[in-house]
């Protein structure tokens, strides 16, 4: 029961963050809903301990959310990058709103080096740029022990990703099957909200891959 209220509490808090003022198509920019977000951080956090005092980044962070959850939730350090300079704005805001220390940068994800103990990351799908999930996950697992990361849930994304992940140094540890919610974003959006079936992956670096 405690830990069902520390989520509650959790998505109440990230439900007053705002979205990105101007989303970008070309880098398939959705805002990650607040209680998907508190899911994400509730079984990175309490299930697998992997938020308090650890070095986290969220790569492709857009308004924050995911960052400022890891802050919130006792990070040592939390980096957030995003290519969309207003996105940054925006998660800059965000975290100043909830006094989370985080430190934003504007850039590709290739721009970042250095060794973090967990990646938390809604990245692109792939649906408009083919591959760019594969992008996102192989910086990931370049840079950090563990990573969780949401994917569109299908058995050929996971048949997919499970091989990839394999041949980038990677192990799934654990799918968790969420469903998050989109709301009106683009222009040929019609409803006001859409229900998305995702895959929220749990992967662990290899040992062969820490030791070449």
């Amino acid at each position: 029961m405690a830990d069902m209220l520390r989520r509650k509490h959790l998505a109440l808090l990230l439900s007053q963050l705002s979205s990105i003022p101007r989303p970008k198509l070309r880098w398939e920019c959705y805002t990650l809903d607040a209680e998907s977000a508190a899911s994400m951080a509730y079984i990175a956090a309490w299930v697998y301990d992997d938020i308090r005092g650890k070095r986290v980044i969220d790569l492709g962070c857009g308004s924050g959310i995911l960052a400022i959850a890891a802050s919130l939730l006792g990070a040592e350090l939390v980096v957030g990058v995003d290519i969309d300079r207003e996105a940054i704005a925006a998660a800059i805001n965000n975290a100043n709103k909830l006094n989370a220390k985080v430190d934003f940068i504007v850039g590709d994800v290739e721009c970042i080096r250095g060794h973090f103990d967990t990646t938390l990351m809604n990245p692109p799908f792939g649906s408009w740029h083919r591959g760019a999930d594969v992008k996102f996950l192989r910086k990931a697992l370049e840079i950090s022990d563990v990573v969780y990361s949401l994917h569109k849930r299908s058995q050929s994304v996971r048949e997919f990703l499970r091989e990839r992940i394999q041949q980038m140094g990677g192990i799934v540890d654990r799918i968790y099957e969420m469903e998050i919610v989109i709301g009106r974003t683009y222009n040929f959006h019609k409803k006001r909200r859409y229900i998305v079936e995702a895959d929220l992956y749990r992967i662990l670096r290899s040992k062969t891959k820490e030791a070449n």
